[in-house]
C-alpha cells in the first residue's frame, strides 16, 4: 500500500487522516515587515544602505541589508521563534557575525541600527 502526501499550505502531511505537523517556514508579519521596511528606508535616504534580501527557512525569517547587492550583508534582523522565552525572538547580527543586540521587541533591537547624531557644541575662542 503506497501513502500519498497532501499538500497543505506551504507545507505537507501524509493522507489519510495522520496528523502530523505541516513542514512551515517562518515568516515576517506585516507589522514587522513594516518596522523593518520603516529603517531600511531611512537608512537608504541617508546613503547607507543600497540593497535588501527577505529569506523565509524552517527555523528562522531573515532581512538582511546590503551596502552593494554584490557583497555580503552588513546586518541580518533573524527572527527566531524558538527563542522568545529565553534570550527574545529579535537579533541584529553584524558582518563579524557579532550579535549587536537580542530582544523580544523588533522596535527595541532596531535601534541598534539606528545612527546617533553627531553633537557639535560651539566654544569661544
Amino acid at each position: 500500500m503506497t501513502r500519498s502526501l497532501v499538500i497543505v499550505g506551504n507545507g505537507y502531511r501524509a493522507a489519510g487522516g495522520d496528523t502530523a505537523t505541516p513542514d512551515r517556514e517562518i515568516s515576517w508579519t506585516r507589522k514587522e515587515l513594516d518596522q523593518l521596511l520603516r529603517i531600511y528606508g531611512r537608512q537608504v535616504a541617508a546613503g547607507e544602505w543600497r540593497d535588501y534580501a527577505i529569506d523565509t527557512l524552517r527555523e528562522c525569517a531573515v532581512f538582511s541589508v546590503f551596502r552593494r547587492s554584490s557583497e555580503m550583508p552588513l546586518y541580518r534582523i533573524e527572527k527566531r521563534p524558538k527563542l522568545a522565552q529565553k534570550q527574545g525572538a529579535y537579533a541584529v547580527i553584524a558582518m563579524s557575525g557579532l550579535i549587536m543586540k537580542r530582544g523580544h521587541d523588533l522596535s527595541q533591537v532596531l535601534k541598534v541600527l539606528e545612527k546617533k547624531k553627531a553633537e557639535f557644541r560651539l566654544v569661544d575662542a
